[in-house]
């Protein structure tokens, strides 16, 4: 299971450097989906390698994560680009090759964090801890560069699945009432910013958030 958790964590690289790169909307949203249901198979491979046995609530919280990641909040998302019918971010407030260059920079103060960071025994060495705080990087970063709200909403969905990894990688027997209370505040959280997408969308005409400061003036 070591193996594929490594691979897990190549992919959540890949993924992290993939949404700073791109302006699409929907690239990013299937960026993000596919980050959260390869992130989905962590509690199981997270739980096997502690316990050497499946646990059947490591089994479910994955189910869960991937029905809600990998179907609910894309089609939410989906819907939302249509309604507001953008396809692209295209004026960032940090343009996509300074984007890059901080993910990268990003990457190394992770890594360089994680050094000095008092964690559990069974989670130093692991690619994981510095990893899931490049993630929680990427995903602050999104929200602080873009300007459309649905990105904006993506970001928030990377955060998330940093603070997933986070937490999965230093408390791998978090009780199982606390993860699933994690995965419903990120259900309505995503829930209710898709409603507001929605009526933003619907009433201005645009969801560029750096053009509701205007709305004071006029």
């Amino acid at each position: 299971m070591a193996g594929v958790i490594d691979f897990v964590m190549f992919l959540l690289v890949v993924t992290n450097l993939a949404l700073l790169e791109s302006s699409r909307l929907k690239t990013c949203i299937w960026l993000v989906a596919f980050q959260g249901i390869s992130l989905s198979f962590l509690p199981v491979m997270v739980g096997y390698n502690h316990t050497g046995v499946i646990g059947l609530h490591a089994v479910f919280v994955g189910l869960i994560s991937i029905i809600l990641k990998g179907v609910i909040f894309p089609l939410l998302l989906m819907l939302a680009v249509r309604r507001a019918n953008v396809r692209r971010e295209i004026e960032p407030f940090v343009s996509y090759n300074v984007s890059i260059i901080a993910g990268v920079a990003a990457l190394a103060a992770a890594i360089w964090l994680s050094r000095y960071l008092n964690i559990p025994a069974s989670a130093k060495g692991s690619l994981a801890v510095p990893l899931a705080f490049f993630t929680i990087f990427v995903g602050l970063l999104i929200i602080t560069s873009r300007k459309k709200a649905i990105t904006q909403v993506v970001g928030y969905l990377v955060l998330e699945n940093g603070i997933f990894t986070f937490g999965f990688a230093v408390m791998p027997h978090a009780p199982f009432v606390v993860e699933l209370g994690i995965l419903l505040d990120l259900l309505v959280a995503v829930f209710v910013m898709g409603i507001m997408i929605l009526h933003i969308s619907a009433t201005f005409d645009h969801i560029d958030v750096s053009r509701i400061s205007t709305l004071g003036d006029e």
